[in-house]
């Protein structure tokens, strides 16, 4: 089985203990199409917006792929279940042959032309929720997600900063679009080397 891992934020800058198990030369752009926001918050990344596939705000974008050393969608999803450090079940798959596991809907059936264009019979990618509601009391916008934007500080509002601006250019969403025009957003220092630990 040809398999593609498909990613849109840090997956591509840092590939971390899955770098080992891939291809590690990141096809930029040549993933489906998938409608991508910043409206999730991260406890990983210091309560910062992170990407995610939300069909109900989210911007058509080009995703990015890296070819999987593995024959099986079971151990693909496995090994990025342990990059992300999140539960196979928050791992989607999709398969040329019809079979697919997503928490959005809608998102599997976006694999089935591009299995054909692409030449993959598998692929597998982050199927993590959106929490925003959850977390803050309100329904997720763009004034809301700036809102909260503006309520983060030190290093929560730096790991924000850093995750939005270092995503690709193809990643073009809404909020990131809308924060390119906001000068407070501006002045937030661009942080490439946050320690983790922290």
């Amino acid at each position: 089985m040809d398999i593609a891992i498909i990613g849109w934020g840090s997956l591509i800058w840092d590939l971390e203990i899955l770098e080992p198990q891939v291809d590690p030369r990141w096809q930029r752009g040549a993933g489906p199409s998938l409608p991508l926001e910043f409206s999730r918050i991260s406890p990983k990344r210091k309560k910062a917006l992170a990407l995610i596939v939300d069909p109900d705000h989210g911007t058509s974008c080009a995703t990015s792929l890296v070819v999987s050393r593995r024959k099986s969608l079971e151990e693909a999803v496995a090994d990025l279940a342990a990059r992300e450090r999140a539960p196979l079940e928050r791992i989607g798959y999709a398969s040329s042959s019809g079979s697919w596991r997503s928490n959005v809907d809608g998102v599997a059936e976006r694999f089935e032309a591009w299995f054909t264009a692409s030449g993959f019979s598998g692929a597998v990618w982050t199927d993590l929720p959106g929490n925003f509601h959850e977390e803050t009391g309100t329904p997720y916008s763009l004034d809301a997600a700036i809102a909260y934007l503006q309520t983060l500080e030190g290093l929560s509002l730096l790991e924000a900063k850093r995750y939005i601006e270092l995503a690709p250019e193809e990643t073009m969403t809404a909020l990131r679009q809308k924060l390119a025009g906001e000068a407070w957003w501006t002045d937030v220092p661009l942080h490439r080397e946050l320690d983790e630990a922290s």
